[in-house]
């Protein structure tokens, strides 16, 4: 069953989070079996506004291990782990 990886980022350092994390995960996303279905700034709440302002970026993958894999990837470790100074993000999973 097909899985979404749903992103929600507040970003801090826009330069640096597309330069040093965005670029190189885009790669390692699709190597990973993953492709991206939205990536965009100024999300716009119609109801609640948890996520007003923030980016949003969704990625379909063919499964939920998929993601997991990806997730738990030495070679994503350490982009996440830089990720961390330039951003705030909340990352969930979909299976649909």
């Amino acid at each position: 069953m097909s899985a979404y990886m749903i992103v929600f980022a507040k970003i801090h350092d826009r330069e640096r989070f597309i330069n040093e994390y965005a670029m190189p995960t885009a790669k390692l996303i699709g190597e990973f079996g993953g492709e991206y279905l939205v990536r965009g700034p100024g999300v716009e709440s119609l109801e609640g506004g948890l996520f007003d302002g923030t980016s949003a970026v969704i990625s379909k993958w063919p499964s939920k291990d998929a993601i997991k894999t990806f997730w738990n990837s030495e070679a994503y470790a350490k982009l996440k782990a830089a990720r961390q100074d330039w951003a705030e993000a909340h990352v969930m999973i979909v299976e649909g």
